[in-house]
This record gives structure tokens, C-alpha cells and sequence, in this order.
């Protein structure tokens, strides 16, 4: 459920997602010890927060090589047009695209930055054919990953003007 509305986010709500981010397994009695609250204010205020919005998922992040996919690629597309109808058949033509993992509608020079595994080159390049062989694409650039440099959570303070997490 997309977020319509900010609801101001006290101290205890701010440490409840940093945890979370943490660790989205944790169990309600010890994310309560961590913020410092018992565990059924705990538990209301996760559920409070799931329901805004600011929590959307909460889910594994997996091992792509350790699962097969030797290689990881990001790929910007531009699309032969900007209007509405193009995009969205564009939307529709990659969610239908197991191994898209995430796509980003951008400005710049492309349009969309996808971020898309496969078994191997090969099969990066069948990707790359898909995505060609699309009506609204007009330009591809593929950047095949080397390595990651970072990874990181994002930075949750309480005060706005930090740039790092507490």
C-alpha cells in the first residue's frame, strides 16, 4: 500500500525500523528490549507502521550466486517515446520478465534502469534479445557487475540533518 500521507515518526519508531532493517526476523520481545518498550506497544507500533506504508516487505535478501546466477547486470533502456501508452506497455512487457529483479522509471538519458540476474553470459545475452525485440525499446546499455562495493541499509536518525545512521 503506497503511502499517501507522512505521519511524524517519534524516536522509539525510528530505533523500531532500524532494527527491523536490521533484521526483519526479529522476534517482538526482543525488538521491544532493543527500544526500550513491553511487548504490546511493541507490537502496535510495528503494525502501525506496516499499515503507513514505511514498512513494505519484509523478505530475505538471497545469494544470487550462490544460486546460480553468475551474472548480474544493471541495464538502462530508452524507449522510442515518453508518453504514457509506451511506458506502460514497457511496465507491463518487463514485469512479465522473471529475472528483471527491479525496475527504475528515470530521467536522464535513459528511461528505465532495470537490475536483472542470469545462469550466465549467454543467457544475459537472451536477455538482451527480449528486451530488443520490445516495440517501445529504442536504445539498450547493459553494465554487467563486477562486484559489490556497497551494500548498505538505509541510514534511519532521529535527526534530520544526520547523514549516517546513530
Amino acid at each position: 500500500m503506497p503511502m499517501t500521507e507522512r505521519h511524524p515518526l517519534d524516536d522509539i519508531d525510528l530505533k523500531i525500523l532500524a532494527e527491523l532493517q536490521r533484521d526483519g526476523r526479529i522476534r517482538n520481545n526482543e525488538l521491544a528490549e532493543r527500544v526500550g518498550l513491553s511487548e504490546p506497544p511493541c507490537r502496535r507500533r510495528v503494525r502501525v507502521l506496516r499499515e503507513r506504508g514505511y514498512v513494505s516487505a519484509i523478505r530475505a535478501t538471497l545469494d544470487e550466486t550462490l544460486l546460480g546466477y553468475d551474472v548480474i547486470s544493471f541495464v538502462l533502456i530508452q524507449l522510442q517515446s515518453q508518453a504514457q501508452a509506451p511506458l506502460q506497455a514497457f511496465e507491463k512487457s518487463i514485469a512479465a520478465v522473471p529475472l528483471v529483479l527491479q525496475s527504475w522509471r528515470i530521467s536522464g538519458d535513459a528511461d528505465y534502469l532495470l537490475k536483472c540476474v542470469a545462469r550466465n553470459v549467454e543467457g544475459m545475452h537472451q536477455q538482451l534479445l527480449q528486451f530488443s525485440a520490445m516495440p517501445e525499446v529504442r536504445n539498450i546499455r547493459t553494465f554487467p557487475v563486477l562486484g559489490v562495493a556497497k551494500d548498505a541499509p538505509l541510514p534511519i536518525s532521529s535527526d534530520p540533518s544526520a547523514s549516517g545512521p546513530e
